[in-house]
Formats: C-alpha cells, sequence, structure tokens
C-alpha cells in the first residue's frame, strides 16, 4: 500500500489517503487520483522522516505528509507548517529547528516563543 496526499490551489495538503502502491500495474496513481478527485495528488512514504526512510529504505519527498503541510514543488518535499516564528526551515530535512537547541536530558521541555527558551514541563 501507498500513500497519496491531496493538495489545494496553495499546494496545502488537504487529505492523506491509502492507495495503490505505485508499482501495481502501469497506471500513474498519482494522476489517477488526482483526475478523479480533480486535485494534484502527490505520493508520499509513510517511513519517511526528516529526509531520513526509518526503515533504511529510500527517503521520499523528505517529510510524510500531514493535513496543513505545504508540498514544495522546487525541493519536491513535504514541509510541516512553521510551529514558531524564530523557527528556521533546515533545508535538508525540510523541518523546522528552534534557534536554541532543545536540552537532552530526558526531561519533557516545551517552547516558549516569548522568551526564546525551552521550560521544562513538570
Amino acid at each position: 500500500m501507498a500513500h497519496y496526499a491531496f493538495l489545494n490551489m496553495q499546494n496545502i495538503v488537504t487529505e492523506v489517503i491509502v492507495g495503490k502502491d505505485e508499482t501495481d500495474g502501469p497506471t500513474n496513481w498519482e494522476m489517477h487520483y488526482g483526475n478523479f478527485r480533480e486535485q494534484v495528488c502527490k505520493r508520499t512514504s509513510y517511513n519517511t522522516r526528516g529526509g531520513v526512510h526509518i526503515n533504511g529504505g529510500t527517503p521520499f519527498r523528505k517529510n510524510y505528509a500531514g493535513i496543513g503541510y505545504k508540498y514544495d514543488e522546487s525541493r519536491d518535499a513535504f514541509i510541516p507548517p512553521q510551529p514558531y516564528n524564530s523557527w528556521s526551515l533546515d533545508e535538508n530535512t525540510c523541518t523546522w529547528v528552534a534557534p536554541i537547541a532543545m536540552p537532552s536530558d530526558n526531561n519533557r521541555y516545551d517552547w516558549d516563543e516569548d522568551n526564546q527558551q525551552w521550560i521544562q514541563i513538570t
């Protein structure tokens, strides 16, 4: 099974479905589903995160598409919504990065945009 993302006119993902595997027959499934729905349709990989295939396979379109993600045609990548104005896009992973790295001490943290720091969740 393969996953497919439908895009609106601004290239924002509106829905993700499970569909036919891209090797199933001679059909171009992106075109097939897109024509059926009258929306642009792009295949997405459930196992791709930050440009890495979690099972060691070939990564595809940088990230698994989610509703609200943007498809960037020049990067051929799905990019999640920017979580905070201060975060910048990592061009290699197409994920958002905080201006300060989150502490790696096994505690839970939340980003405080007003003070530009990580706050430990207690």
